[in-house]
């Protein structure tokens, strides 16, 4: 299997992506690229060495200043300048596995020929890259519009020999990188601090993380459903296909028949059945989950498109012999669907917390807080207490981002998306969704206990096996903070 990921025009999909950053591909720039982001190159320096038209960020200010000529001869310092004055990031540090997808958005977006910059640029980015040396970029700073400004300048501070990175497990100064790395940072040419400052690459990497993330916690979901069924001895009815035919979303026939197929060889499921009808927390779980799944669907569908467009501004057509000043960088596509899946990935640990809270409470033949002597033990009492606390944090942080705006650059950037915000506020919604559904799952473990000896499904007992040697049962309190933990991490293989 070739270890390279080869850059070029084909569009970049989201496996591509999950493939190279799993795998730790290394990267390199296709025959076809090299061409076309030659080609463009020199279309730029011949527009600007001939003529004294005004190319907006090439031999202009920026902004509001974008009237401002600048000379022939400060064009380079102009776009140093550019990159120094907007490193203005705030905030917690971006996780380094979203600074690898970010920088992995940005070496594919300029590498379309439609971006005007020079083929060292970028082989300088797939250079620390490749070496695993990822800029120190912060949380706070764009408004999702122009693109991620502050965000991208850190991102690309190194390049220049400028800001810090994180190497190995240290965070050094570029300059102590390039040193332990044995090379040297490069000088910006026209157009290039502003090729790398617009874009929406920040807000798009957390939304890729996201979404990959969100397709796992989906499978878990299911799952955590499926164990449920048999520990809250519920019936199947509710998971029957003629019941989705006659409603037939996608995502609600996918998630019905996904638990049934889960279900299909367990003992439980078969049982005869007291209750004639379940809790909408097990009943509805088509309709919901399935509603979560749709929306997934959709954002991963917006963002395949995404991370496969030229979003710095302006575009450089040769072809067309043509530069043209336009508003790709304004991220409202993102920033919508950021707050959408937020909102659906928030659902699915709303209605997890609810079934935790059906299987502790003493219902259906099950001890209270599913602990053998309760009084003395307050069994997982608690940890439904913890999933109310962070199902609430979630609804706060489902507040759309989309919906604000607020005006800059002495008006001329008037509407922004603020994407970026959306997307740091739907990365802790995807954690805590990840920390309740590992309660469920801790949760309906214990609950499945106390229906043996009956087993469930072949998945599901396979999964057990292997849980019980990491989280025992619980026979009598203990710290089960631990135990929660070790739950995440251990789902996480799934």
């Amino acid at each position: 299997m070739d270890s390279h990921h080869y850059i070029s025009p084909k569009p970049l999909s989201l496996q591509d992506i999950r493939d190279i950053v799993g795998q730790q591909k290394k990267l390199a720039l296709s025959e076809e690229s090299k061409i076309l982001i030659d080609r463009c190159f020199r279309f730029v320096q011949d527009k600007i060495s001939h003529g004294d038209t005004l190319y907006y960020g090439i031999n202009t200010g920026f902004g509001s200043l974008c009237d401002v000529p600048v000379s022939n001869e400060e064009i380079e310092q102009l776009q140093m300048n550019l990159l120094q004055s907007h490193a203005c990031g705030m905030g917690d540090e971006v996780p380094t596995h979203v600074v690898q997808i970010m920088l992995l958005l940005k070496i594919n977006a300029l590498s379309h020929g439609y971006s005007g910059v020079s083929r060292e640029l970028i082989e300088q980015m797939i250079m620390l890259y490749n070496a695993e040396a990822y800029p120190v970029v912060f949380q706070q700073g764009s408004l999702g519009a122009s693109g991620d400004l502050a965000p991208l300048a850190h991102l690309s501070l190194p390049l220049v020999g400028l800001g810090e990175m994180r190497y190995g497990n240290t965070r050094l100064s570029a300059k102590g990188v390039y040193k332990i790395l044995e090379q040297k940072p490069i000088s910006l040419k026209a157009k290039e601090g502003l090729a790398l400052l617009n874009g929406t690459e920040f807000s798009t990497a957390y939304g890729v993380w996201a979404i990959l993330q969100s397709e796992r916690l989906l499978r878990q979901a299911n799952n955590n459903v499926a164990l449920g069924v048999d520990a809250f001895n519920c019936r199947l009815s509710p998971f029957q296909e003629p019941l989705h035919q006659i409603r037939p979303h996608r995502g609600q026939i996918e998630t019905a028949q996904y638990i049934l197929n889960v279900l299909s060889d367990s003992e439980m499921a078969f049982k005869e059945k007291v209750s004639v009808q379940d809790p909408y927390a097990f009943r509805c779980v088509p309709q919901v989950h399935g509603a979560s799944a749709d929306a997934i669907r959709y954002v991963a569908s917006v963002l395949t498109t995404e991370i496969s467009s030229v979003t710095d501004n302006p575009a450089i057509f040769p072809d067309e012999n043509a530069i043209l000043s336009g508003g790709n960088f304004h991220a409202q596509p993102i920033a919508l669907v950021l707050d959408f899946l937020a909102i659906a990935m928030a659902e699915l640990g709303s209605i997890s917390e609810r079934r935790v809270y059906q299987l502790i409470s003493g219902k259906r033949g099950l001890p209270d807080f599913l602990t053998p002597n309760p009084g003395l033990n307050s069994g997982l009492m608690i940890p439904q207490y913890v999933a109310a606390s962070i199902v609430s944090q979630n609804k706060q942080y489902c507040t759309p981002a989309s919906v604000d705006s607020i005006v800059s650059c002495n008006g001329q950037e008037d509407h922004v998306s603020m994407a970026a915000n959306a997307a740091t506020k739907l990365y802790k919604v995807i954690e805590n969704v990840e920390r309740l559904l590992a309660i469920e799952f801790m949760t309906a473990a214990q609950a499945l206990e106390f229906r043996r000896p009956l087993r469930t499904s072949s998945l599901l007992e396979g999964m057990l096996e292997r849980y019980r040697k990491v989280v025992p049962i619980l026979e009598k309190d203990r710290i089960l903070s631990l135990d929660m933990q070790d739950t995440v991490t251990f789902l996480r293989e799934f």
